[in-house]
Formats: structure tokens, C-alpha cells, sequence
């Protein structure tokens, strides 16, 4: 039996997570967030893990308000970069293994051919570069970690796109959606299943990307939510990115390429379209 803590639990992937660790009698989950434990202090990090004795840490946890982030990089560095330092030391330190959440924003999207894992990182917000930052604290700490860069998650947890396209829809009659950045969504169960696989495998360090299958621009995608949710009184209508202005710039193109963790661990992963209506049924069950 593995003792496995996962920050910040009551986000979109760590409550995925838990769902699927109820089914998991094998393992002993330590589900924390920042009301229990505090991953931005070193020596909290350190008692948790000696005390119960923790095999795998899954770090989940991250600012990810990317406009917010352009204002508060001090809170944003502590938590995305910092954080993650801490708890590679301290999982070097006793012994453990780290599996780390990271982002697409780590890359400028001017790229025209999918991002693979050896692309150089050149974030180009506040939040990319925390989330950089922290990739390389992990690999400065010797750890044995597995960090993972995923895009445009989502789920029926928490604020994410397809909850706010779903909600403005049914609110407005018409929508302006950029459809000059292209990406793949990512559906937050898809990703849990493939973590707790990959946990359950050989575990081979290093950094690899997950999405969903397919690409996609935002305003593709918004128009597939509503044709699944029977939207039909909100217009959709296409901009440009410049045509709605934000303090942090987005990658225009950061579609990943998934061939490294699909060959390393055998994942067979689903189209975003698929996902999506399992998302959207799993909403209308709660």
C-alpha cells in the first residue's frame, strides 16, 4: 500500500482525483489544501510527509487566475514556483516520488507544429513563468518526478471555460470568442485517469504533455459546447485576438504533442469532443 498526498485537492483535478481514489482500496489518499496544509511552508511539507510516512506526492496545486497573476507575481511565484521546490525537496529528502501539474503556458505558441517536451520554454505571462520556474525547481532538486503539462482544463468542478460558456450562453443572446488561438481542451477526468495509471506503472521521471485528442480554437470550441447543451438562442461570433485585449498575452497556437506519455505508459487518450459530453452528462447528474 502506497501512502499518496494531493495538493490542492478541492481544485478541478484534485476533485476528480478523489473521485477516482474512492474506488482505490489498494492506496491511502491524504487529500490537503491550503486549509490543511500548507505547501508555500517547507517544514509543514516535511512533518506531513514523515508523519504519514507519504510514497508519491501529486501536486495539483496552482494559481492559475492568468490575468490576476500579471498583478500579484509574488503570490502567483510562492505558489507556482516556490511550492513545488519545496515539495521536491522535501520528497528527495524522504524518499518519494513527485507528480507535478504544469502548463502549455510555459511555451510563446509561435510555434505552427504541436509543442513536444523538448521544446525550449519562453512564457510570455506572469503565470507561464512561474509555472517554468517551477519545472526547473523540481529538476534542480534531484526528486524523482514526472511532470506533466496539460491546456485548457476543465471539468464539472470549480470555474472553467465550458461552466461560463454555458452560463453566458443561456444569459446572451450573442458571444464574441477568439478563434485565432488554437489549442486542445482538456477534460480534467481524462487527466486524473491517465495520473493515477501512470502512478500505478513503471515510474519513468521526466516531462511529458497531456491534452485530449484533436485541436481546436476557442471559438470552435464554444460552438461544440453549445451544440451539445442545445444552445441555440446565443449567436456565436468569431474575433481576433486583439479585438478582446488582455493584461496577459496567450499562446496563439499550443496544441501539445502527446506521443512521449502515450508510448511511455500505454494511455490511450479520447477526442475533446468526446470528453466533453461526458463532462456535460456528469453535470446534469449533479
Amino acid at each position: 500500500m502506497d501512502n499518496i498526498l494531493i495538493t490542492g485537492a478541492n481544485g478541478q483535478l484534485g476533485s476528480e482525483i478523489r473521485i477516482l481514489a474512492a474506488q482505490d482500496d489498494a492506496n491511502r489518499y491524504f487529500f490537503t489544501d491550503i486549509d490543511s496544509l500548507d505547501i508555500c511552508r517547507p517544514d509543514d511539507i516535511d512533518r506531513f510527509v514523515a508523519e504519514n510516512g507519504i510514497n508519491l506526492i501529486i501536486n495539483c496545486a496552482a494559481y492559475t487566475d492568468v490575468e490576476k497573476a500579471e498583478d500579484n507575481k509574488d503570490l502567483c511565484t510562492r505558489i507556482n514556483a516556490e511550492a513545488p521546490r519545496h515539495l521536491a525537496q522535501s520528497a528527495s529528502r524522504h524518499g518519494a516520488g513527485l507528480i507535478h501539474i504544469s502548463t502549455d503556458y510555459v511555451f510563446d505558441g509561435h510555434s505552427c507544429l504541436p509543442y513536444r517536451e523538448e521544446h525550449p520554454c519562453s512564457p510570455q505571462s506572469v503565470y507561464g513563468e512561474t509555472k517554468a520556474l517551477g519545472e526547473r525547481y523540481i529538476a534542480e532538486s534531484g526528486c524523482n518526478a514526472i511532470i506533466i503539462r496539460t491546456a485548457w482544463l476543465y471539468s464539472e468542478f470549480g470555474k472553467n471555460f465550458v461552466k461560463t460558456m454555458l452560463r453566458l450562453g443561456r444569459e446572451r443572446d450573442c458571444l464574441n470568442v477568439v478563434f485565432d488561438q488554437i489549442g486542445t481542451p482538456t477534460y480534467a477526468l481524462d487527466l486524473a485517469k491517465a495520473i493515477l495509471k501512470i502512478k500505478d506503472s513503471t515510474f519513468v521521471p521526466g516531462i511529458y504533455h497531456f491534452s485530449n485528442e484533436g485541436v481546436c480554437s476557442w471559438y470552435d470550441f464554444t460552438t461544440e459546447i453549445f451544440r451539445q447543451a442545445d444552445i441555440r438562442s446565443c449567436k456565436v461570433r468569431p474575433v481576433h485576438t486583439h479585438e478582446y485585449p488582455t493584461k496577459a498575452a496567450r499562446p496563439c497556437y499550443s496544441v501539445l504533442d502527446k506521443t512521449k506519455i502515450k508510448d511511455t505508459f500505454g494511455l490511450e487518450i479520447p477526442h475533446w469532443a468526446d470528453s466533453l459530453s461526458v463532462c456535460l452528462k456528469n453535470m446534469e447528474k449533479q
